[in-house]
């Protein structure tokens, strides 16, 4: 399995354009997967730069209807004739904003997508052999608190806080996506019923936010976590965290300083072969 980050905040090559968004180009032994689009194309010459080619991408899943995410999907519909694209139905019809600063739009514009290439995910499922998608997310544990900026339009036009029920995770051969993580990471993790080697994910942890004793906690609920399951222990490595985009870089270090090697971060360029 190899991954390729194409979008995200930060970068490890000068080459590549950066962007508030994220995108990964995700490589198994069956299928070539684009894991969100980023909220431009700027995913597009990323890759172009790279030498990869995304004209034979299977599938594209969208982890949720915010538009670093999913504002780059039209741009790949004009290079990619035969993706197929993984996405909740709520994700397509909310109207989403952020009152982060101002109050502003964070919807996607969503192109037309023809009905024998989408595919609209309301429950947890198996798609094909071995990619399988987490939705209904439970609420069960502490969501970031920077949903709290997070809205999306009622039936009435009215504004009510985001309940995410739009957000879906990725699930194959071991490795969870979960994109921002809105929900909260260990809500995710309880509705994956599959065992998990690495997650990739944004942890929506912003800075200034939770406070560094409410990290620390996170952290080593999500370390006993991983450690929980003896048949991770084979790579002597435990589960293993990748992230970026929307994880705050003094969060990571507090985070890092409980979990060490277990969590890793990632940028734009950054490949991963497992």
């Amino acid at each position: 399995m190899k991954w390729t980050v194409l979008s995200d905040n930060r970068s490890c090559d000068s080459r590549l354009s950066t962007e508030h968004g994220l995108s990964i180009l995700l490589l198994t032994e069956r299928h070539k997967i684009l894991l969100d689009t980023g909220a431009s194309d700027v995913f597009l010459r990323n890759a172009e730069l790279l030498g990869i080619s995304l004209s034979d991408v299977d599938y594209v899943f969208i982890s949720h209807g915010h538009s670093d995410h999913a504002g780059g999907l039209r741009y790949f519909m004009e290079q990619n004739r035969k993706g197929r694209v993984i996405v909740s139905p709520d994700a397509m019809s909310g109207k989403f904003f952020s009152k982060r600063g101002n109050l502003h739009s964070i919807a996607t514009e969503w192109s037309e997508i023809d009905e024998d290439r989408l595919i609209l995910i309301d429950q947890t499922c198996e798609i094909v052999e071995a990619i399988h998608v987490i939705a209904c997310i439970p609420q069960i544990h502490p969501m970031p608190k920077g949903n709290q900026n997070l809205f999306v339009e009622d039936t009435d036009g009215q504004l009510a806080h985001d309940d995410f029920r739009h957000e879906l995770a990725l699930y194959v051969d071991g490795l969870l996506f979960t994109g921002c993580a809105h929900s909260g990471l260990e809500n995710i993790l309880a509705a994956c019923p599959w065992p998990v080697h690495t997650v990739v994910v944004g942890f929506h942890l912003l800075d200034g936010q939770e406070t560094d004793d409410e990290i620390k906690a996170l952290a080593q609920r999500l370390k006993d976590y991983g450690n929980s399951f003896p048949s991770r222990e084979r790579s002597g490595e435990g589960l293993l965290f990748y992230t970026s985009h929307c994880t705050g870089d003094h969060v990571f270090e507090v985070m890092k300083g409980v979990m060490n090697g277990q969590l890793r971060a990632f940028s734009l360029g950054t490949v991963i072969n497992r």
